[in-house]
């Protein structure tokens, strides 16, 4: 190794699969013993049916140093070497030693724009950077919560700086997800981590569906309250009352075929029937293309309205989308290749990258996901690669950091 080669960014990513947590970090660990590795962050992300307690004091011990974070992921994860499967705990580490890195968790409790702010400050303290824009913040957190934790990173850094990352699942959506971060395990939590890298960084946020024809003006929702005095504080919410004064479970059930018929009345869950239609908000254009932030409608509720795992502000066109098989596994390579693309060396300077990929898509693809992990790595030249799957994806779209559903966020770094 020459002197230039000390200060080379280096990434590597470890995946191993089993049923006992400890034989898996076992078998990881001696993996990353070959590979001399000495990073400054470490990704990790596991499939929910492993012991969290033993990971986080696994990270913590075999890297005392390095910024961490991570969580559960919808039946494990993906790399360069295929998709991890059931029972899967992946591992990325990077190393840079001219970067910056550090990570900060918090509950979110009844104010998470003030503990996400608070976060920060706290990540950026701890990358010895405090006051500073960091190139990139990345974070995972409990879902529920993540347009609030964006508008409170908004705070400090505005739309100057990408925030990326994901809703933590787990492998149904019964809420037994989990978040990882410096000081342990949480089931609460946000996970920030603020990345200052000596070589850059691209990314992408996009979404693989495209609108069907149909359109509506969300004319009434419910609203989101603040706090314990439950003040509404703007007209948005996760639940659909009504498009064009109609119920907006009827006006959407006939923009997708009357799929939904049966369920009108009686209500309930619409998770699984809806993947393949989610909602769209128009974000803007590039070159005359319009890309659309994507909602993922998941309830029918009394009065025949909508739930959302994403908020919705009255006044807003939502468009009917589609999506095929096809372009969801495509869409994963796509993002994976506009993220090299934005590195100041395109791909010859690509050293590796991260991938979030929405739960709901991957159960859709369903046997096909080796496909999703492939065209990951053909898109990232074969380098290494951590992929997670989430129930709700954070990106930067056309200069404005957002929260969506069924969406696909990438970053590259530089070597």
């Amino acid at each position: 190794m020459d002197d230039g080669d000390k200060f080379m960014v280096a990434l590597k990513s470890f995946v191993r699969a089993g049923s006992s947590t400890a034989d898996t970090l076992a078998e990881l660990d001696r993996a990353i013993d070959d590979s001399g590795m000495a990073p400054s962050l470490v990704y990790v992300f596991y499939d929910g049916v492993h012991d969290d307690e033993a990971i986080f004091d696994y990270v913590r011990t075999r890297f005392p140093q390095a910024a961490m974070l991570g969580g559960t992921s919808c039946n494990g994860v993906m790399s360069e070497s295929g998709l991890g499967g059931g029972g899967s705990i992946g591992m990325l580490l990077i190393e840079d030693a001219e970067g910056d890195y550090g990570a900060a968790a918090v509950r979110l409790g009844t104010d998470p724009a003030a503990c996400a702010e608070q976060a920060i400050h706290a990540a950026l303290a701890a990358a010895d950077c405090a006051g500073e824009l960091p190139e990139l913040i990345w974070i995972y957190q409990a879902p529920g919560q993540e347009e609030a934790v964006i508008e409170g990173l908004r705070r400090v850094v505005g739309d100057r700086c990408p925030i990326i990352g994901g809703s933590s699942a787990d492998n149904d959506v019964r809420g037994a997800w989990r978040q990882l971060g410096p000081d342990g395990p949480m089931s609460d939590g946000l996970v920030v981590a603020v990345l200052f890298s000596s070589r850059g960084i691209g990314f992408a946020f996009q979404g693989g569906y495209e609108p069907s024809g149909h359109s509506g003006i969300v004319t009434r929702v419910g609203y989101d309250r603040s706090g314990e005095s439950g003040v509404a504080t703007r007209v948005r919410g996760r639940q659909i009352l009504t498009i064009d004064n109609e119920p907006a479970a009827e006006v959407y059930n006939r923009w997708i075929g009357g799929d939904l018929a049966e369920k009108l009345d009686a209500g309930g869950s619409i998770l699984a029937n809806t993947t393949m239609y989610p909602l769209g908000i128009d974000a803007g254009k590039i070159e005359g293309v319009t890309y659309y932030l994507l909602i993922h409608p998941d309830k029918i509720l009394d009065g025949r309205a909508l739930s959302t795992f994403a908020c919705i502000e009255e006044g807003t066109r939502l468009y009917s989308m589609r999506g095929k098989r096809e372009r969801l596994i495509e869409r994963a390579g796509r993002v994976a290749a506009a993220a090299t693309a934005n590195l100041a060396g395109g791909s010859k300077s690509l050293a590796g990258g991260l991938v979030v990929y929405c739960a709901g898509c991957m159960l859709a693809v369903g046997e096909q996901m080796p496909e999703v992990s492939d065209a990951v790595s053909a898109s990232f030249e074969g380098l290494p690669f951590l992929g997670c799957f989430t129930v709700g994806e954070q990106g930067s779209m056309l200069e404005k950091n957002a929260h969506g559903n069924l969406m696909i966020s990438a970053i590259a770094f530089a070597r």
